[in-house]
């Protein structure tokens, strides 16, 4: 299967080489956005072994308070591009308010709904994770309605960016480059302080033995919750920058996008975090190449359908993930 898939991409990069250069550029920023998301599911699944299904409904619901920051805080409208300076000043304010938010939101439903089932059987977190998200769902849908909420088209939205580079006839564009300017650094921060801080440490120390980790000092409790406002943060930044790149956000969007991320933890070995970058750049390359190459492209409608086969062929043959490690149940 593997090598019919390579087979088909070197016969699209023959045929039109600039589609190919163009949709894969596109494919690594989308990639980078799935992996805020995909980051969050690793993080929570590493310390707790909980999917958190709630994850992206608290993606969605930073969205949704980025396009309320711009759109009544910046009074944006829809029929009028910002001018430039406006729009960045939105954005950084919008960053900063949707990563505490969803950091917060995410430590106090840790709080109320995971913390007290700890010791409970797998299924009943499992179960709870659905419960928040359909009510996450349901507040954004008392907050802003069943409709998609909608911002001005700008120079960061999809297929608006002005010209960065070209190489050949493959534009790369500022829309693009915006993604990867927010995801980059916020990835690599995190890196940093999982691997080379004292909190970093702690979190390690109780995913791989809470309590060895509580014997040697480290406060599990405030750990655990330490971890869900790192992952509720990384949410929140995901929510600001597809709310501005896309230029639309629902309360369903955090349901599809989280499935797709979590998709991408899975595949890239779910409690690895760079296993969940490597699986979400491989999701993003695969939508898009999907979506927008032109020989023999399966098209848009099969999107899903081929990202959830993808989990499905990885949990059956593979649940470890690419760079997962097999590891044995405990008693």
């Amino acid at each position: 299967m593997v090598l019919v898939v390579l087979v088909w991409l070197g016969v699209n990069l023959v045929k039109t080489p600039d589609d190919f250069g163009r949709v894969l550029l596109v494919g690594i920023s989308q990639g980078a956005l799935y992996a805020l998301v995909a980051l969050g599911y690793t993080l929570v699944y590493g310390i707790l072994e909980l999917i958190n299904f709630a994850h992206g409904d608290v993606f969605m619901l930073g969205g949704m308070i980025s396009a309320t920051i711009a759109l009544q805080g910046f009074g944006f409208s829809v029929q009028q591009s910002p001018a430039l300076g406006t729009l960045i000043a939105a954005m950084l304010v919008s960053l900063a308010a949707a990563m505490i938010g969803c950091g917060l939101l995410n430590v106090t439903i840790e709080r109320i709904a995971y913390k007290p089932l700890r010791s409970a059987p797998r299924l009943a977190p499992l179960i709870t994770a659905i419960g928040v998200s359909f009510i996450l769902e349901n507040v954004a849908i008392i907050w802003k309605g069943t409709r998609p909420v909608n911002l001005p088209s700008n120079e960061f939205s999809a297929g608006n960016g002005a010209q960065i580079f070209r190489i050949g006839h493959v534009v790369y564009t500022w829309d693009r480059m915006f993604v990867l300017a927010v995801t980059v650094p916020v990835l690599i921060g995190l890196i940093w302080l999982v691997k080379f801080t004292r909190q970093g440490k702690a979190m390690r120390a109780t995913a791989q033995d809470k309590d060895a980790a509580a014997m040697m000092g480290i406060d599990v409790d405030r750990t655990i919750s330490f971890t869900f406002l790192v992952a509720g943060a990384l949410a929140g930044a995901g929510g600001v920058i597809f709310a501005f790149y896309s230029t639309t956000i629902s309360f369903y969007t955090g349901f599809q996008l989280g499935l797709f991320a979590f998709t991408a933890a899975v595949l890239g070995g779910i409690g690895n975090l760079p296993g969940a970058v490597l699986g979400a750049l491989l999701i993003g390359l695969i939508q898009n190449f999907n979506e927008g190459l032109s020989w023999h492209s399966p098209g848009s409608k099969w999107t899903e359908s081929i990202v959830f086969a993808i989990l499905i062929t990885i949990l059956v043959f593979r649940p470890q993930g690419i760079l997962g490690e097999r590891t044995p149940e405990g008693g």
